[in-house]
């Protein structure tokens, strides 16, 4: 029995638990998939002035059209919208600085600019038809180096005389001269023989034409390109050495078509799109043109160590093959990225990435050679990703004392790593289970700045550390997410900053530890701000193989027993979303809002191929895509059963790309555990995907045939048990709707009836059109509230 004061204490907590449920309106899938803009416009794309006075960034408080440039200063006050003016005249973000950062070159509009930043005066240094890139300083800092039409021009800033240093031309050298050719030159020689005329004639013509030799200005060899793309021309600290790549392009590669059905012309128009994986690629040379010795020669990987080896997955049956010394034809196809120059000019290192993906070597280079050596060499059955690593040189530099620092997954999380380039020494910096990324080297090179999520895998700080390593201190403290830029004289940050259930808003704050920081934005509109939007627990579970699966749970206010649940698939495989910042998918976070609402349990997944967790992780889906990441999501099931009170027979599952890839594996594969499924934009055969992408995990279909077989939905359709719905854009220039259209014809062929798709014609991978987005989770929501709910 309640006494009097508690009842009337109950009955006071049930009339303001009735006012805050009518002050908090329900949300429906008309309200959360409208415009974005009812949301309020979260800053972007923060970057600091040249002099550090004040931070930019693109926002909308107004809800107009377009996001707009404002500008703030350093003590957070005076926001303000820039000015046309002001905003044509800034210097682009990117762009190179001279060693003492006091000038900056940058290109605009296709032009070369150089700024003066303590005065803030700027010289237009080009104003051509023909667009001018990659501008940078020469070494000794008297020239201003840029690109026009593939070719490697030098400005100098004190004479203005402008040098072109390269002359690459398009298409074949000249066939061969008369002189050259033995019946016209038996026939030249005839003619001299007969004619004293014609002899002298020649030999005046040749007088003249050695004289004028003479008397030209030394002009750059002239290299013919033929067929190929000339790309990444660097030019040496000494001005000796030009490098550069030759790109072939595949002549027998096949490009899909994706139609376009809905067009402004009324007629279907082509969109010409990507080839298939497995189709030819495009390969790359890497030379160097010695200017001394006017010659051009390749730099190959002949003598490297790895570079003749064969993928684990393929196996050799030829043991003299197998143990044939290295050679020019047994050299694996690789890419070759840089130079890097130490800062005393004195040192070169490129780095090295294997077309099969396996392997990615740092390497020192002797540019007089022609050759390089050995210094780190990264190597993955699967294959070579993580932060900071990546295509390229990745993140990468040099120190002071003949040190090349970069990244590297070798201990299973991608962390940072020096090694000597004369002795070879290798040390690792930073060490655990977390992640580094966005590594910066402060300007007096005594510090790294960079993030990392050591705390939890699902926060991101940004530290400061000694340069010879040491104690990580931590600068920013706030759960979530921190993404820093750091102002020019590097004793401010400017920080978006988000949690789960709050979008990004910029603050500043104090380059030290323990200082507090400042926010200067506020985004979200009231109507956003009515709503009381769940904070998802952030949990771990153990996968059957005893793995640590990271998920986000969005529990019911009034969970009932047996209730209903959805777990929903991110896409893009190599991404994480159980984490406790805002979410990238942010209608799907308030759809799961909505759904929790209305009393299911929700569960959100980084499963086995997720980004955030290292190597093991990244990789685990390797050959087998719709293996580990699936069973997660079955053991995510089981939890739900087991933990949270939900009917293991009203379990659905979604998700759009490789979520709707995954969603398909499950319905087919797993019929008794997931009672319905929306695949959206889904890959349904990986056969049909991008190469990049796909020959990563899964190889080629023509090396590895079984893993494709294994890994694409397509094959296993005969499984359908549970509803279907597919959705799909019919412009989708990433994962083509002719995937869903041959799945759809699989499921015509046997027999199957329960499933639906829906196409959207005027939509790409990404929707945009807000009724696009409303239609289609309309259908999901229909769909759940159909096979999940009792009757």
């Amino acid at each position: 029995m309640l006494s009097k004061k508690q009842g009337l204490m109950f009955s006071w907590l049930l009339l303001l638990t009735v006012f805050v449920q009518a002050q908090t309106p329900g949300l429906t899938v008309e309200k959360i998939m409208r415009d974005p803009k009812w949301i309020g416009t979260s800053p972007s794309n923060v970057f600091w002035s040249e002099d550090g006075k004040k931070v930019y960034f693109n926002w909308n408080p107004d809800a107009t059209k377009f996001d707009s440039l404002y500008s703030v200063s350093t003590s957070g006050k005076d926001i303000k919208k820039v000015a046309a003016s002001e905003r044509r005249n800034l210097p682009s973000m990117a762009g190179s600085y001279n060693k003492a950062r006091t000038k900056k070159v940058y290109e605009k509009n296709g032009d070369i600019f150089l700024l003066d930043i303590k005065s803030g005066k700027t010289q237009k240094l080009t104003n051509t038809v023909e667009r001018e890139s990659s501008p940078s300083f020469s070494f000794d800092e008297k020239k201003v180096l840029y690109l026009r039409d593939s070719n490697l021009y030098a400005f100098n800033t004190a004479t203005s005389q402008l040098n072109q240093l390269t002359d690459f031309r398009k298409g074949r050298k000249p066939a061969a001269t008369d002189d050259k050719d033995p019946q016209r030159a038996w026939l030249k020689k005839q003619q001299l023989g007969l004619f004293d005329v014609i002899k002298e004639r020649e030999a005046a013509k040749e007088a003249t034409k050695k004289q004028q030799e003479i008397d030209a200005p030394a002009r750059p060899a002239e290299i013919y390109l033929d067929d190929k793309i000339v790309s990444n021309v660097t030019l040496s600290p000494d001005e000796r050495y030009i490098s550069y790549q030759l790109i072939s392009r595949p002549k027998n590669a096949k490009i899909t078509i994706v139609p376009d059905f809905v067009t402004a012309s009324g007629y279907t128009e082509d969109l010409n799109t990507r080839t298939k994986v497995g189709d030819a690629q495009t390969t790359s040379e890497f030379f160097l043109y010695d200017a001394r010795r006017d010659t051009a020669y390749q730099v190959t990987m002949k003598g490297i160590a790895g570079i003749t080896d064969k993928p684990h997955y393929i196996k050799s049956t030829d043991a003299k093959q197998a143990g044939k010394p290295n050679g020019a034809a047994d050299l694996r196809a690789t890419s070759m990225f840089g130079p890097v120059w130490s800062e005393d000019g004195k040192h070169a290192v490129v780095v090295a990435r294997a077309a099969d993906n396996k392997d990615r070597w740092i390497m020192k280079l002797d540019p007089a050679a022609g050759t390089v050596s050995l210094l780190d060499r990264q190597h993955d059955d699967a294959w070579i990703a993580g932060p900071g690593i990546g295509y390229g040189t990745g993140e990468m530099g040099w120190l002071p004392d003949n040190k090349v620092w970069f990244q590297s997954e070798e201990s299973g999380y991608s962390h940072l790593y020096t090694v000597d380039v004369n002795s070879g020494a290798k040390k690792a910096l930073t060490s655990g289970k977390y992640e580094v990324s966005d590594v910066y080297l402060s300007k007096d090179k005594k510090n790294w700045y960079f993030t990392a999520n050591k705390v939890h895998p699902g926060e991101k700080h940004f530290y400061r550390m000694p340069v010879r390593g040491g104690e990580m201190v931590q600068l920013t403290t706030m759960p979530g997410a921190s993404e820093v830029t750091m102002s020019p004289d590097e004793k401010k940050l400017a920080i978006r900053y988000s949690y789960s259930n709050k979008p990004w808003e910029l603050y500043l704050m104090d380059n030290q530890k323990g200082a507090k920081p400042k926010q200067v934005t506020n985004s979200l509109t009231p109507e956003f701000k009515s709503y009381k939007w769940r904070e998802p627990e952030v949990i771990s579970y153990k996968a059957q193989d005893g793995v640590d699966v990271y998920a986000r749970v969005y529990r019911p206010a009034n969970a009932v027993q047996n209730g209903p649940a959805v777990i929903f698939v991110h896409g893009a495989g190599y991404l994480q979303n159980a984490h406790k910042w805002w979410s990238s998918y942010f209608r799907e976070y308030m759809f799961h809002n909505l759904l929790a609402e209305q009393g299911y349990t929700v569960l959100d997944i980084d499963y086995r191929g997720s980004a955030g967790y290292g190597r093991d992780v990244r990789t685990g889906i390797y050959q087998f895509m719709g293996g580990k990441d699936l069973s997660d999501h079955v053991d995510g099931a089981k939890l739900l059963a087991d933990k949270y009170n939900v009917d293991p027979k009203r379990i659905g599952i979604y998700g759009g790309s490789y979520g709707g890839f995954i969603t398909l594996m499950a319905m087919f594969t797993e019929p008794d555990v997931f009672a319905a499924g929306a695949a959206l934009r889904s890959v349904t055969d990986w056969a049909h995907y991008n190469h990049g992408y796909t020959s990563n995990i899964l190889n080629t279909p023509y090396t590895d045939s079984t893993a494709y077989a294994k890994s694409s939905p397509i094959y296993y359709a005969d499984g359908l048990k549970g509803a279907l719905l597919m959705c799909h854009g019919m412009i989708d220039t990433n994962v083509h709707f002719q995937d869903i259209v041959r799945l759809s014809q699989r499921l015509i062929e046997l027999g199957k009836d329960n499933w639906e798709l829906a196409v959207y014609p005027v939509e790409d991978h990404g929707f945009v059109e807000p009724s696009s987005w409303t239609d289609e989770y309309k259908r999901i929501y229909k769909l759940f509230e159909e096979n999940l709910k009792k009757k």
